[in-house]
């Protein structure tokens, strides 16, 4: 088996300075490291219990994978809409309280990556386990 230190998600974005803008003041993502010079620099961010890599430059547009998207577990998902609206980030779908008992809210970032921000309510089964 192999063990596994540590994990991130690597995203190359067409507009480095964009996406930093984006991750680092809209969402208020945390550094945990930077590397390199210039517009291309390298910037790490801290995502609960992994992290967030905007490194290298994609030439080209590429359309998000569906099947891919960010998963950012938030204490308060209806605080989390109002501030980041309040920053102008464009809210792809407000607060909803799904079928599996999660709440989620939906936005991009500036190259259309899904981000899901989801509120897990404590009686959610994530949290609580009856007779356990």
């Amino acid at each position: 088996m192999v063990h596994v230190l540590s994990g991130r998600t690597l995203i190359r974005p067409t507009d480095p300075e964009r996406s930093r803008a984006f991750y680092g003041e809209r969402l208020g993502l945390a550094v945990f490291r930077e590397f390199g010079t210039g517009p291309d620099r390298g910037v790490v961010y801290f995502l609960g219990g992994g992290f967030l890599e905007l490194s290298g430059r994609s030439r080209t547009p590429m359309p998000p994978d569906p099947a891919v998207r960010l998963w950012l577990q938030v204490a308060d998902v209806t605080a989390a809409h109002e501030e980041l609206r309040a920053k102008g980030v464009e809210i792809v779908r407000p607060p909803a309280k799904e079928p599996w008992g999660l709440v989620e809210m939906w936005i991009a970032d500036p190259d259309g990556t899904p981000i899901v921000l989801v509120e897990v309510p404590a009686d959610h089964p994530i949290r609580y386990r009856p007779g356990i």
